[in-house]
């Protein structure tokens, strides 16, 4: 586990005119539940069918159509407290946020706001080696996404798509204990890692299937830690939400510019207004969406349709059972295990694929070699090729048999590149492949010993300078691997030389 001793956050510190600044950020992650029906519908959830095809009745709003809910997408939400160390709420109750927007045919979307299905939980988040960021998860709740406007089909119409309609989300929304845009991207990264882990959701930013909305304000110096003490919102500045970012680097770069925006108005003697912004990543800036100088009233109130959720005891406690190990206790297991480096361990650990890819190839065998092997040359070549691990065309089984030829000092490491070039392209057996194309390092030490006496006879003034200077000899082990086609093992040949020359 990440070394907790490190857990005060950092502040990104950025110069004003007149006064230094700190930035205060929380975050609300919307994740689509992976389930293959919607919330409260059997509507498909699958991504990229024909506008409007994956629509029930109560999605789109019919009268006297009623909602049902999806046993799946409580049972992942539950799973997903779960991973986040978070409480779970025996009684959760669903509420109707009424708004009207195009895409919201119903005209108000279930979602749960005083009693949610997940309370408090947390996130650690690794900032490097020996240092973790706790940042703290206030509550999770499930509710219906909205569907999508089109406005670039036609030059006078819009048109609306509502097959996301009714789709389960999870918003998970943290504390704001983040402290600059890199913990920022940080935490989405790891929260991403540890929902992909559980299987709750996929993590699939480009399709809108986790977004964020990001909360950010400015603070003086000491103010932050003043909350901290008193929790008193007020020491942190008037935050702005900037809505809908689905890019690491865009989230990064719009908290960098809304950061030095509010400063800026700050300075000039006037106040930031609470609202809502979009960043535009074409001119790098955020724009006004609409203002929450006063909380807009979405007239919240329970959902009549929709009893009160509960949930046993006993079923939480099965799913408990049934979790994964997660990242952080992989992390750990592969460093005590196989004798990795934190750095490597977190390579291998980023996604559960990897993972799992690793250990098909380091089971039984040299840990590092096998990590080594697997972030160097299969990541090198999948990055060289746009792949991903899951279209490899190279195997763990096939890998591993590299590395046991290796083990074996049947094939060199210039051998083995070859022979992963080979098995790469055209699949196979690595030690037939290595057997049928000569690639073995030959073993036989009469066939070694020839070769060694030939060289040594042939190159008398060497042989005196190698006597003289036993660094030297190393020219004869050059010769004889070459006059062996490279096949002849190094280490067996070095200490034929250096017998043979008496050294």
């Amino acid at each position: 586990m990440p070394d907790l001793t490190h857990d005060a956050p950092k502040p990104k510190v950025i110069a004003g005119a007149r006064h230094d600044w700190e930035l205060v950020i929380g975050m609300e992650i919307h994740a689509q539940v992976a389930s293959n029906a919607k919330l409260f519908s059997g509507a498909s959830t699958a991504f990229g069918a024909e506008p409007n095809a994956n629509v029930a009745f109560v999605d789109a709003a019919m009268p006297g159509m009623l909602p049902v809910i999806n046993e799946f997408c409580v049972e992942q939400a539950v799973r997903t407290g779960l991973g986040l160390k978070a409480q779970i709420n025996l009684v959760s109750a669903f509420d109707r946020k009424n708004y009207f927007y195009p895409d919201l045919p119903q005209g108000y979307q279930i979602s749960q706001l005083y009693h949610p299905i997940v309370g408090e939980g947390e996130v650690v988040v690794d900032m490097g080696p020996g240092i973790a960021r706790r940042v703290r998860i206030e509550r999770i709740h499930l509710e219906q996404d909205a569907g999508k406007s089109v406005h670039d089909m036609d030059p006078t119409l819009s048109f609306v798509d509502f097959n996301r309609t009714g789709v389960a989300l999870m918003e998970i929304v943290s504390r704001p204990d983040i402290r600059g845009p890199e913990e920022a991207a940080a935490y989405v990264t790891k929260l991403r890692q540890i929902l992909r882990y559980l299987g709750t959701c996929d993590g699939n930013m480009q399709n809108g299937n986790l977004r964020a909305d990001v909360n950010v304000s400015v603070c003086r110096p000491g103010q932050y830690e003043t909350y901290q003490a008193t929790q008193d919102f007020g020491h942190l500045g008037t935050r702005c939400e900037i809505k809908n970012m689905n890019s690491m680097r865009f989230i990064q770069a719009a908290i960098e510019h809304e950061a030095r925006r509010q400063i800026a108005i700050l300075e000039d003697g006037g106040a930031v207004v609470q609202e809502t912004r979009l960043y535009d990543p074409d001119r790098n800036e955020t724009r006004s969406m609409r203002s929450k100088e006063e909380a807009q009233d979405y007239r919240y109130f329970p959902d009549p349709d929709l009893l009160p959720l509960e949930i046993d005891q006993d079923w939480v406690d099965h799913i408990a059972r049934t979790m994964p190990e997660l990242p952080d206790a992989k992390k750990a297991r592969f460093i005590a295990d196989y004798g990795l480096t934190d750095y490597d361990a977190t390579v291998l650990t980023a996604d559960l694929d990897s993972a799992s890819f690793f250990e098909g190839v380091a089971r039984g065998r040299d840990g590092k070699m096998a990590a080594n092997w697997v972030i160097n040359e299969l990541f090198g070549r999948l990055k060289k090729e746009s792949r991903t691990i899951a279209d490899t065309p190279l195997s763990a089984p096939q890998l591993g048999g590299v590395i046991d030829l290796i083990a074996a000092g049947e094939i060199s490491g210039k051998m083995a590149k070859d022979l992963f070039e080979v098995l790469w392209t055209e699949g196979g057996d690595p030690a037939e492949v290595a057997a049928a194309r000569g690639m073995k390092q030959v073993t036989d030490t009469a066939a070694i010993e020839a070769a060694v006496d030939e060289i040594i006879a042939a190159n008398p003034a060497q042989v005196e300078k190698a006597r003289a200077n036993p660094k030297l000899a190393g020219w004869f082990t050059g010769q004889v691997i070459k006059a062996t086609g490279g096949k002849a093992n190094p280490a067996t040949v070095g200490a034929m030389v250096a017998a043979k020359l008496g050294l």
